[in-house]
């Protein structure tokens, strides 16, 4: 059996970091060796935002919007927040940094983007 699309709905809900990243990997596996579509059902931004190229959010049954990670938890956070989602952790992060003063970008999504702004700010700040 040889799909074109694999539609997945919360694959791993219940499961332990470790089982979770397993499945994450199998499933990014599966798309590269194979050329297949990928549809996932999730409520974990953190999780799309690192896995998605495209993120459709659905709102009682209808899409609400859809975009990019990056266009999506940039442009709508405000409406994902009314909605009962979320925006990925390392975002929420970066906005408290900057809430606080410190110069961090704004569409950051990943740990080791976050990681690279803070030293980023901790590097000017030694030079003062």
């Amino acid at each position: 059996m040889n799909p074109e699309v694999l539609i997945l709905d919360e694959p791993t809900a219940g499961l332990d970091p470790g089982g979770r990243d397993e499945i994450f990997r199998l499933i990014k596996k599966l798309h590269e060796d194979n050329n297949i579509t990928i549809i996932l059902s999730s409520h974990s931004m953190d999780d799309m935002a690192k896995l998605a190229k495209t993120i459709i959010v659905m709102n009682h049954g209808k899409i609400e919007f859809m975009g990019t990670p990056r266009e999506v938890f940039n442009s709508h956070a405000d409406r994902l927040r009314e909605i009962g989602l979320d925006v990925p952790q390392v975002l929420e992060l970066a906005n408290k940094l900057r809430d606080k003063g410190f110069d961090i970008r704004t569409d950051v999504l990943t740990v080791e983007e976050i990681k690279e702004e803070i030293l980023k700010v901790m590097r000017g700040r030694k030079k003062c």
